[in-house]
């Protein structure tokens, strides 16, 4: 294993009776020509931003940058916080507490761009597409991205990091 290696089992996540999860996940808004950049697994029907869970003794800009070259091949240069989200929802019959933390960041002019059509594809623990899709409200709602409030906010982006907390539903993860 090489220097820039790490195992799997650093990464931020632990499982708890009955079925539930606490992660701690990164991830970028890419921007280009008006559009974001998003991914899903080809296997889901949702979207979401690039990134992944955090290693333990690494930063969340370090998460980051680590996640963009596994996944995307390129090193990213990250920009300001926007979101610091205690994030509650529901998936694949598990109950996740999600601390989540969404950087702009800024692609090298290198990486591709369509407006329509997929841009990249890797094997990752799934097999991940990317593709460009429109900043807007509108898009995004379509799009089926969460967590939603970003479809919201995609217009008109924080200025200073925000603190979140989102309940994707009726969700009581307290008992």
């Amino acid at each position: 294993m090489s220097k820039s290696e790490k195992p799997q089992d650093l990464r931020i996540r632990m499982k708890f009776k009955p079925k539930r999860v606490f992660q701690m996940r990164i991830a970028g808004l890419g921007f280009r020509d008006g559009h974001v950049l998003v991914h899903r697994a080809v296997h889901e029907t949702f979207w979401t931003f690039p990134g992944g869970r955090a290693e333990v003794g690494e930063t969340s800009e370090e998460t980051l940058k680590r996640e963009m070259v596994e996944e995307l091949g390129v090193e990213v240069k990250v920009g300001r916080l926007l979101w610091a989200v205690e994030n509650f929802f529901r998936y694949e019959e598990r109950d996740w507490h999600e601390l989540g933390f969404y950087y702009l960041m800024e692609l090298p002019e290198s990486f591709p761009f369509h407006p329509t059509d997929i841009v990249h594809r890797i094997v990752d623990t799934h097999e991940l597409e990317f593709k460009w899709v429109k900043a807007t409200r509108d898009a995004l709602k379509a799009l089926d991205i969460p967590p939603y409030f970003i479809a919201d906010e995609i217009e008109d982006l924080p200025t200073s990091p925000k603190h979140l907390v989102w309940r994707d539903g009726d969700l009581d993860l307290k008992d």
